[in-house]
């Protein structure tokens, strides 16, 4: 039995103030430290870049929404196709496609427009961008249409053996569960009584079970959930990109995906795991500040004008934490790019200058790590 053949499933129970169970205790304090997260982040933030910030959490929720389902995308690319919808101006522009274009647009809209309504025609419209038309005559998804009279299956394994990891409402009633789903999407973002974290992740499970459309349902559900992070921020400014630690947690993903939608309608075990990963993709954003800050302080009181464009590159690379161990002398003319002697000399200078400093260990084994 499925979740959605479920009794008290979301739409079955008129006027239910409550669309799923869950236990409050088991997530309160996990709210609590989220919300502590929130307000440091964007607090934080006030030194940075805000449009660049943008730009870069876009950039890394598109690419890694498509890596989770298996989809590789140019980075230079996709990159340029936002930069010139948020009117960015880029030293390096490269030739954009239609996908790409697509993909920024809805981003962009989802993101950007976060104080419209959620509509079924918009949703399509992110669904046609996400599957622009090709020039191709066997086109293998029409984007901008519901799904068809086709069971909707998750399946795995042999052909003559398939395993069926989730079965989605047939086509029937298929418009109003998502009528359901988008009154309460809109509903629900001006209730005092429902956390707007747990918000997003109730709206992810929600849309990802119903699974409306042929192909792209974990790529829109993770894009609603953008948007409803959005609207709890108030802004459409992203600091962080959620499908990042989605992608590397893909495996449990899946898993509790599967698990929660076999069973009733308490979903605290799915809110659980979106709770932490949503803690995750914070501390990370945190933790990629703090980086930035520790450079930009490091570069004000270094005079680069004596120093040469090799030892820039060097210094940014271990700014950037590619050298956890500190940096040897061969693997300094590698990324220079120099002879061994010169690295000798380079490093040397760059001590002498109190950019760097040496590792306890001598000899060959001897590393310079930044000073501090």
């Amino acid at each position: 039995m499925w979740i959605w053949q479920q009794p008290d499933w979301p739409g079955r129970q008129q006027n239910s103030p409550q669309v799923f169970r869950y236990d409050h205790a088991a997530l309160t304090p996990k709210l609590r430290e989220l919300h502590f997260l929130q307000g440091i982040l964007l607090g934080k933030m006030g030194v940075q870049n805000n449009q660049q910030a943008a730009l870069d959490t876009m950039l890394a929720n598109i690419l890694t929404s498509s890596a989770i389902e298996g989809e590789r995308l140019n980075h230079s690319v996709v990159r340029s196709s936002l930069a010139r919808k948020l009117g960015i101006a880029e030293l390096q522009s490269v030739a954009t496609t239609a996908q790409s274009d697509g993909l920024a647009a809805m981003v962009t809209d989802a993101i950007g427009n976060w104080l419209q309504p959620l509509t079924l025609e918009r949703l399509l419209q992110w669904h046609a961008w996400l599957f622009p038309p090709d020039s191709s005559l066997m086109q293998r998804v029409q984007g901008g249409q519901l799904r068809g009279n086709e069971p909707m299956q998750v399946i795995s394994g042999r052909i003559d053996r398939p395993k069926v990891h989730f079965e989605a409402p047939p086509r029937e009633v298929l418009e109003g569960e998502l009528n359901c789903f988008i009154d309460w999407f809109n509903r629900s973002q001006h209730d005092a009584n429902l956390d707007p974290l747990l918000r997003a992740g109730i709206a992810h499970f929600w849309f990802i079970t119903i699974h409306p459309l042929e192909d792209g349902n974990g790529r829109l559900a993770r894009l609603l959930t953008d948007l409803a992070l959005a609207q709890a921020e108030h802004q459409s400014i992203r600091f962080y990109a959620m499908s990042v630690a989605i992608l590397e947690k893909r495996s449990s993903y899946y898993d509790i995906l599967e698990q929660s939608q076999k069973g009733d309608t308490d979903i605290t075990a799915w809110l659980v795991w979106f709770l932490d990963t949503l803690a995750a993709s914070l501390k990370q954003a945190l933790a990629d500040i703090e980086q930035t800050l520790l450079k930009t302080r490091f570069l004000q009181r270094v005079d680069q004008t004596q120093l040469s464009k090799e030892q820039v590159k060097v210094l940014n690379r271990l700014l950037d934490g590619d050298f956890s161990d500190g940096i040897s002398n061969s693997q300094y003319g590698k990324v220079a790019k120099v002879s061994p002697a010169t690295a000798s000399r380079h490093l040397a200078q760059l001590v002498e200058m109190g950019c760097l400093e040496k590792t306890a260990a001598g000899g060959r084994s001897t590393r310079y790590m930044i000073s501090h």
